[in-house]
């Protein structure tokens, strides 16, 4: 029996084209299947092209577009898995493929940008700070794979790589938008941009839970939940930048005490 499955298995590789083969559970049974599922993958590729194209707008100062490629790929990385397990598609092929894409757009364009924008001038140690926010995040989507199913799926365990890459570029972005105020070629303002990218690094590898509103997708809330969510819509419309970082600020802090509530009703049980 174990034979014959290594001789499907040698089957399933012949040749030099691409091809995946997976195992899917079902109700009756373990079922192999060849090939992807088209519009999860396709939504992923589109994220990993932003995310590349961001890398090629820091790397030849266009920084406002590289900014925009990945607000654009976090967009696509929260429709990629909205699309997949609402037609049934989902799959271990597409959960690999799709933290691949978050490393790139989430893991190395925002430490390039902000290395191309402001760290480059602290030479080596600019470039270490930017390598460790780039480590940290692949050092997160590597833990989150392999808990999948396995932790609770009201929090995130450390900050989500695309709130973290939010963080870096809307830095960039409020110091783009008030250039006229700020000198970049000091040091003490290069300082803090690298002392953020460790920052935010160290956030993604925590043990900080943070509410992760998945639970929120179906559930009714009272309408009166509506109006402060129209306010902070308001604060954002009035400043794009600083009411993004402002709000993404706030959520990070929130790790903090929801982690301290947490651990004090578990304390209490």
């Amino acid at each position: 029996m174990q034979n014959h499955h290594q001789e499907e298995q040698a089957q399933d590789f012949e040749g030099i084209t691409f091809e995946i083969v997976e195992e899917e559970q079902t109700e009756a049974g373990k079922i192999r299947r060849r090939g992807i599922y088209l519009w999860p993958n396709l939504i992923t590729t589109a994220a990993l092209l932003s995310g590349f194209y961001s890398l090629i707008a820091s790397m030849n100062g266009q920084f406002q577009q590289a900014i925009y490629a990945i607000i654009l790929a976090a967009l696509f990385d929260g429709l990629d898995g909205r699309v997949a397990r609402a037609i049934g598609a989902q799959s271990a092929f597409g959960e690999q493929y799709d933290s691949l894409s978050d490393l790139l757009a989430f893991g190395v364009a925002p430490a390039i940008l902000m290395y191309s924008w402001s760290t480059h001038d602290l030479g080596r140690i600019g470039l270490a700070c930017c390598f460790i926010y780039t480590a940290c995040a692949a050092f997160r989507l590597a833990r989150f794979n392999v808990q999948i199913g396995s932790v609770d799926k009201r929090y995130f365990i450390g900050i989500a790589s695309p709130l973290a890459a939010i963080l870096v570029i809307c830095t960039v972005w409020v110091q783009k938008d008030f250039a006229h105020q700020l000198d970049f070629t000091q040091l003490w303002l290069q300082v803090v941009n690298a002392a953020t990218m460790v920052i935010v690094g160290l956030l993604m590898i925590s043990n900080l839970k943070y509410y992760s509103f998945k639970v929120m997708d179906r559930k009714r809330v009272p309408f009166v939940v509506m109006i402060p969510v129209v306010l902070v819509f308001s604060a954002i419309t009035y400043n794009i930048p600083v009411g993004i970082l402002v709000v993404s600020l706030l959520y990070v802090l929130s790790g903090f005490v929801t982690t301290f509530m947490y651990k004090r009703n578990e304390a209490q049980h």
